[in-house]
C-alpha cells in the first residue's frame, strides 16, 4: 500500500496532462500511485496521458460528471493512506511529496497537509501567495488559525494539499452540488479545518499555472453552483476569523454575480456579510453601479496582462 494516492482529474487538458504527470513522476519520494480520473475528456487528454508508460499510473475515464465526482472516484479507487491532488494542468516541483510525507511524519495528527506553491502566469510574472501570522523564514508547523492566515491567500490550495484518507471519510468528500471550480474545494478544507489541526510548509513545492487552457476559474458565473457557505453559520457565530474569512469568500461570490447581472444571488451573499469585514476598497466598488464595476474589471484585466496585479480584498 502506497503513503500517497495522486487525484489526478482529467477534462479536456491536452496540451498539459504530460507535463504535469511528469512533474508527479519525477518525485524524488516514491512511494505513491498516480489515479487519473478522465472525466468524459472530448479531445486527446486521455491518448496523451496513456502515452506514458509507468506501473505507477491506474486511468479510468467516466462520463462528464464534473471536477468533484471526478476526485470522489478517484478517492474511492485510492489504496494510499493520504490523498493528494494534482489539478491537470497543475505543477509539483521534484520536491513536494517529500515535503508533505515530513509534515506527515512530524504531525500525524492533522488533517490537512498544505505546502506553499507560487501562481505562474507567464514567466515574467510568477506570484508568491501572502499569509497573516506565517513566518517567511523557512519553516514547517501547526497553523495557528487556518482561517485568519487565508484571509489574503489560502493557506490550501487544491494542487498542493495532502488528506488522510480516515479523515476523508470523517469529513465527507467534495460536494458535487458545486461546480466548475466554485468553492468545492474551500468547502472540503473549511469542513476539515474545522475539526483537525492543519500543518503546513512554507517552502514552495508546487506551481498554480494561471496560462493554462480551459481554466474552469474562467467559465461563466451564470453557469456554475457557487458554495452557499451556510452550513457554517453556527460555528461562525463564535468563531471571528471563521466569520471573515467566509465574509470574504462571500463578498468575492456576490461580486461575481453582480458582475453577471444576478442581484437576487448578489443579495443572498451580502445579507449575511458583517460589514465590519468588509475592505475598504471593497465598499467603494459595491456602492458602484453595475456598469461602473464591469469597466473597472475589465481594466484590471488590462493591468494584469502588463504583469500589474491589483486587489479589491485587502
Amino acid at each position: 500500500m502506497p503513503l500517497f494516492s495522486v487525484i489526478v482529474p482529467l477534462y479536456n487538458k491536452e496540451k498539459s496532462i504530460q507535463n504535469t504527470l511528469k512533474s508527479a513522476l519525477d518525485q524524488t519520494f516514491t512511494d505513491f500511485e498516480i489515479i487519473i480520473i478522465n472525466d468524459g475528456s472530448t479531445d486527446q487528454s486521455e491518448s496523451k496521458a496513456l502515452a506514458i508508460n509507468d506501473s505507477r499510473i491506474r486511468l479510468f475515464s467516466t462520463e462528464n460528471q464534473g471536477v468533484s465526482a471526478a476526485r470522489n472516484y478517484g478517492i474511492a479507487k485510492a489504496s494510499g493512506t493520504l490523498i493528494a491532488f494534482l489539478d491537470a494542468d497543475d505543477y509539483w516541483f521534484p520536491n513536494h511529496l517529500k515535503q508533505l510525507s515530513e509534515l506527515y511524519e512530524m504531525f500525524p495528527q492533522c488533517g490537512l497537509y498544505c505546502t506553499n506553491y507560487e501562481r505562474f502566469y507567464n514567466p515574467n510574472k510568477i506570484i508568491k501567495p501572502t499569509y497573516i501570522a506565517i513566518p517567511h523564514h523557512p519553516w514547517k508547523g501547526i497553523v495557528n488559525d487556518f482561517f485568519q492566515s487565508s484571509y489574503i491567500d489560502r493557506i490550501a490550495w487544491t494542487s498542493a494539499v495532502a488528506v488522510p484518507k480516515t479523515v476523508i471519510d470523517t469529513a465527507g468528500n467534495f460536494k458535487t452540488t458545486i461546480t466548475l471550480g466554485a468553492g468545492e474545494d474551500t468547502d472540503l478544507w473549511l469542513r476539515i479545518a474545522l475539526r483537525f489541526d492543519v500543518a503546513f510548509d512554507n517552502e514552495i513545492s508546487a506551481r498554480h499555472m494561471l496560462d493554462a487552457e480551459n481554466r474552469v476559474s474562467l467559465a461563466s458565473t451564470l453557469k456554475r453552483s457557487f458554495a452557499k457557505l451556510d452550513e457554517f453559520k453556527e460555528e461562525e457565530k463564535n468563531n471571528p476569523s471563521l466569520k471573515k474569512y467566509l465574509d470574504l469568500h462571500r463578498i468575492f461570490f456576490a461580486i461575481r454575480h453582480k458582475l453577471a447581472g444576478d442581484v437576487k444571488t448578489f443579495n443572498f451573499y451580502m445579507q449575511s456579510v458583517d460589514r465590519s469585514n468588509i475592505p475598504f476598497k471593497t465598499k467603494i466598488i459595491l456602492a458602484m453601479p453595475t456598469f461602473l464595476i464591469r469597466k473597472l474589471y475589465a481594466f484590471k484585466k488590462y493591468l494584469e496582462q502588463k504583469n500589474i496585479l491589483i486587489s479589491i480584498y485587502d
